[in-house]
């Protein structure tokens, strides 16, 4: 269960510096229990390292943290017994079987779940004997989850979960980390992917250059950001932006190669588009509504995709 009135994770003007870069510049920010926190932004923006500092893999130069009232620091060892870390890239003995794997890292513990429901859990069961480093992407990332788990953990960190894998795998991961938090865990997860964040997350600190640029639930960002909706089609003859600029409600109409791209905050505006093309005699083609998304907040508070 939620509680929005407990912090497990609290952060307070957190920097790490090195000698080229401030890869962390001042963060501050709370982690509820129960919840699925995400930290999203490019590759670069201080995610990984953020992370690794709150996990008590490295040490910041300034400021605080708390994770379930101790200090990564000062209390590694009580901590680990009560965390649970997926590491972004994870390097296992290559002939490790999955089964070995999982035994060794429930040794690690003094109150571990039993492996072998976590194998099922995962289904991974059909694999148990297979070497770790022959499966499949995401059958990877499942063994590298029950890891994270093995220690029945009350919080579980997951870096870049889904980096390489493909969509179906990806969706798969999600479903997951769903699970995840219905066990009662609070998740910590960093991505550059927004729409993995908008999906999951039930607040996400959006970090550009090792600031927080915003912190909130998805829907309340892209809300906030006053963000247009914007209907695209396809023209290869000769079109005036001024025939759907004029238009109620319609605030820009751009052209990208054959691509038109209408925006506007007007109810109604696909149906809008379509009737004043029509009546104009515009052949168009694939037209389709598309709604705001975390990566056009990340856009308009950044000034760049999140790709770049």
């Amino acid at each position: 269960m939620k509680n929005q009135n407990q912090a497990v994770i609290e952060v307070a003007d957190l920097v790490k510096e090195y000698p080229t870069i401030r890869a962390v510049d001042g963060l501050s920010f709370k982690v509820h229990q129960g919840e699925i926190f995400g930290m999203v932004g490019p590759n670069g923006a201080g995610k990984t390292t953020t992370i690794e500092c709150i996990e008590g893999l490295r040490k910041p130069d300034q400021g605080q943290i708390r994770v379930l009232g101790l200090d990564p620091q000062k209390d590694r060892a009580a901590l680990r017994e009560q965390i649970g870390v997926q590491f972004q890239s994870a390097a296992l003995p290559d002939h490790i079987k999955v089964w070995e794997v999982l035994d060794l890292f429930a040794a690690f513990y003094k109150n571990p779940l039993d492996w072998r429901q976590l194998l099922a859990k995962m289904d991974l069961e059909e694999k148990r004997n297979d070497y770790v480093n022959k499966l499949s992407g995401g059958q990877k990332q499942r063994v590298f989850i029950a890891l994270a788990l093995i220690g029945s953990p009350q919080i579980v960190f997951l870096d870049e979960l889904t980096t390489g894998l493909d969509p179906q795998s990806r969706r798969a991961m999600w479903d997951l980390v769903r699970e995840i938090q219905a066990q009662g865990k609070t998740v910590y997860l960093t991505t550059h992917f927004m729409e993995e964040a908008e999906r999951l997350c039930d607040r996400v600190a959006i970090v550009d250059h090792g600031k927080i640029v915003a912190l909130d639930t998805p829907i309340n960002l892209i809300q906030s950001m006053g963000e247009e909706s914007r209907v695209v089609f396809e023209t290869d003859g000769a079109f005036k932006a001024e025939l759907l600029s004029s238009l109620p409600g319609v605030t820009r109409v751009e052209r990208i190669s054959e691509r038109i791209l209408v925006y506007g905050k007007k109810d109604g505006l696909t149906g809008l588009v379509v009737n004043t093309l029509e009546s104009a005699g515009v052949q168009f083609n694939n037209l389709h509504s598309e709604t705001p998304t975390l990566e056009d907040v990340f856009l308009k508070l950044t000034g760049k995709e999140i790709r770049e």
